[in-house]
């Protein structure tokens, strides 16, 4: 068994077989205090003589990509999927705050146009089209995390700060989250349907998961925030 390697925050952790190393709150990896997050939420272990990412929490998900972003995994609580690429992101959310990590490996089992096969809701989604308001709120929603200057933790703001930093309403607000997200779900992007159990609030944070891990926005996009703005002191 390779060894593997988890960068977070800037910091380097190695993990060697047989064993086995746990991400969370009161860990091998200590994410963080924050008291929305499992003392124990990730395990990486090895079994079958591979690598495996599993959810040992019972509350939390979260998103896993390859190193292009193509292909991506929504890790719910209980699910578990094998190490199969080279580098693979791994982002989650808990309260206000969205963490990120990154699994280093010595095996590519498989090329990164190739779906990873789990047990977690796997899944190849290809270039999905927005509009640009669409963009913009994604991006406004993002920020936090796309300045981050070294990838591990940033925080996302709510909708009421989200509307006021571009210049809507909370009403034109929601309803542009909520056709983004129809726009995502019909795509098949998991966790963003709305629900008496996915409060608008969970949805957020999974929108920002899943445009950051798979690419959909990333820093370049931050001109649109600055464009705004110039546009909004405009007479």
């Amino acid at each position: 068994m390779n060894p593997l390697k988890i960068e977070f925050c800037g910091e380097w952790y190695d993990i060697t077989h047989p064993n086995d190393f746990h991400v969370g709150r009161e860990s091998d990896l200590v994410i963080d205090d924050n008291p929305y997050l499992h003392r124990r939420f990730l395990r990486i272990y090895e079994d079958f003589g591979m690598w495996w990412l599993g959810n040992v929490g019972n509350l939390l998900t979260a998103t896993v990509t390859d190193a292009t972003g193509q292909v991506q995994a929504w890790l719910a609580p209980g699910a578990r999927l094998p190490i199969v690429f080279p580098q693979m992101q791994v982002l989650f959310s808990a309260g206000s705050t969205t963490y990120e990590f990154t699994i280093h490996a010595g095996d590519d089992y498989f090329n990164t146009s190739t779906s990873i096969a789990g047990s977690g809701g796997s899944t190849t989604i290809g270039p999905i089209p927005l509009t640009s308001s669409q963009r913009l709120l994604i991006v406004a929603l993002a920020e936090g995390v796309l300045r981050q200057a070294t990838a591990g933790r940033g925080d996302i703001p709510t909708s009421a700060v989200v509307a006021a930093r571009l210049g809507w309403s909370i009403t034109t607000f929601n309803r542009k989250l909520d056709n983004v997200c129809e726009k995502l779900d019909k795509r098949g992007v998991a966790g963003l349907r709305g629900g008496k159990d996915n409060l608008a609030t969970n949805r957020r944070l999974r929108l920002v998961e899943f445009a950051v891990a798979t690419r959909l926005v990333d820093k370049d996009d931050l001109y649109l925030l600055e464009r705004n703005d110039e546009e909004s002191r405009t007479p």
